[in-house]
């Protein structure tokens, strides 16, 4: 596994403050929230209470209280600018105060009734003045400026200063709390029900995997599932068998696909959406087809989240194995949440799919219509081979093949060599990473049978007719003279060095194949 939350509209909360009575005339630019000069912000002449100010709801603690001046109401500079999220500088020598956010730049001077914003002269009702050392600038002046609501409550005498992040936090925050009181919980027996159908199995020329009807010509399943295919079939719960035109939309990165139906599909799509819920520990149900069993129904927990090369995974218990992959992962509310696509060999139940948002976002660029033409993917290997140098094979089975993914973990292989020997057998082989080895070797032998099966069935199709020998060695140099193997697999190197090397997977083959692997 080489593991996108919905965009919010809203950044971080920023909490600001203070306000000043608008002035005449605004802000002359577009990027700029004008500044209202029809209602100053004004105190009493005799206030029964200090000023207090509030922004986002919290109040501000203040070291020095605000006060009125002309009917406008300043505030200490560097708290207003911080609690607004913005940046301030104070420019001792010209007593210059500048202060930016979002593109949005202001300058305003001690003593002085104009600031520039973003490059452009506003008149201020109230010049920013220093009193006992402390700064002060007006408020509302500064706040809307900066795009937040203001508004004075004379009964309480204070400022409440609202920003746009903290209004579509709380529009936010009301939708998602109206959202989940109206959703309902579904047994795992009702949502198998409506979804069953909607759970296919893929067969390609290369491999088998599971696929999610999401549209009428769609199927969403893993990338790695339609990788290298050339041909594919869907078969559906009640055993039709439908042919697969080609892939719609991919993101490799992701590990998602969506492969596109020659004939429409009579089966139920399954909405996708951006998972906005999810907890750890909430319960999921998941369908595909682990070893071929199609549509195997299995439930667990979710684990875990897992952010990973901009890839948003979800960890879970629910148990799933070859064949899962592009499987759908649901919720306890039938909505579907992850495309099951890997997992660990473990007694702990570590099992991934990839956050349904990512297809959210392919699905959406495919609009309505299915695509006149569509292809299988472009193959990761080349047609032939056929008149290609040593050093050009060396080269791609290097790239190609230098790790496998087993169950118990990530096998590597290097040091690459191509050669053809004195019979004519082009001869390839690799070093297994001798630590892997000596840890797993019992237990990846299938696994490696496998794996060198799948290399010979290339090797044969880019270079028929060709004798191939394939060799996966072990080489590992010692300090002891290593006991209990043949002759020929131990060398003295002289210093006290010992090198013991043997054959792990020896294939070969010319149209058919034989192959030997070592416990």
């Amino acid at each position: 596994m080489r593991t996108l939350r919905l965009k919010m509209l809203l950044s971080t909360c920023i909490t600001a403050s203070l306000l000043l009575a608008p002035l005449s005339g605004g802000v002359a630019n577009a990027a700029v929230a004008p500044v209202s000069s029809a209602t100053k912000l004004a105190a009493p002449a005799t206030i029964a209470k200090p000023i207090s100010v509030y922004v986002d709801d919290k109040k501000l603690t203040l070291t020095t209280a605000p006060f009125t001046q002309d009917g406008v109401t300043l505030v200490p500079m560097r708290p207003i600018f911080d609690a607004l999220g913005a940046t301030v500088s104070w420019e001792a020598k010209t007593e210059t105060i500048i202060g930016s956010k979002f593109g949005v730049s202001i300058s305003l001077k001690v003593g002085k009734k104009t600031a520039i914003v973003n490059g452009k002269s506003v008149k201020l009702d109230a010049a920013p003045v220093v009193r006992n050392g402390v700064t002060y600038v007006p408020a509302r002046f500064i706040a809307e400026s900066l795009d937040a609501n203001v508004k004075w409550n004379s009964k309480e005498s204070s400022i409440r200063i609202t920003t746009k992040e903290y209004e579509n936090w709380k529009l936010y925050q009301q939708i998602m709390k109206d959202a989940e009181a109206s959703r309902v919980k579904l047994t795992t027996a009702q949502l198998v029900e409506q979804y069953d159908d909607s759970i296919v199995t893929i067969t390609t020329n290369r491999a088998l995997g599971s696929g999610i009807v999401v549209g009428k010509y769609w199927i969403l399943t893993n990338y790695h599932v339609m990788e290298d295919a050339s041909s594919a079939t869907v078969v559906t719960v009640n055993g039709d068998e439908l042919e697969v035109a080609g892939v719609a939309a991919a993101n490799e990165k992701a590990d998602l696909a969506i492969i596109q139906m020659k004939e429409p599909l009579d089966a139920t799509p399954v909405s996708l959406g951006y998972d906005l819920f999810s907890r750890k520990g909430d319960k999921v149900i998941a369908i595909g087809s682990p070893l071929g069993l199609q549509n195997t129904v299995s439930d667990g927990l979710i684990s875990n989240f897992i952010y990973e090369n901009g890839v948003r995974y979800i960890q879970t218990s629910a148990p799933i194995d070859h064949g899962s992959s592009g499987g759908a992962l649901f919720n306890e509310y039938g909505e579907l949440i992850g495309i099951t696509s890997a997992g660990i060999t473990s007694n702990a139940d570590l099992n991934f799919a990839v956050a349904v948002s990512h297809a959210t976002l392919m699905l959406g660029s495919l609009g309505n219509k299915p695509a006149a033409n569509v292809k299988f993917l472009d193959p990761t290997l080349p047609a032939t081979l056929v008149g290609e140098s040593e050093d050009t094979i060396r080269a791609l089975m290097d790239k190609h093949f230098s790790a496998v993914q087993l169950e118990d973990g990530t096998a590597k292989f290097t040091d690459w060599s191509v050669k053809r020997d004195s019979e004519g057998w082009l001869v390839i082989s690799a070093n297994i990473d001798p630590s892997f080895y000596m840890m797993y070797g019992s237990s990846i032998a299938a696994e490696l049978r496998s794996w060198s099966i799948n290399i010979g069935s290339e090797l044969n199709r880019m270079l028929p007719g060709e004798k191939i020998q394939f060799l996966v060695k072990f080489d590992r140099t010692y300090g002891f003279k290593p006991r209990g193997y043949a002759a020929d697999e131990v060398t003295d190197l002289g210093s006290d060095k010992w090198r013991l090397a043997f054959t792990v997977v020896d294939m070969q083959l010319k149209n058919t194949l034989i192959i030997k692997v070592r416990d």
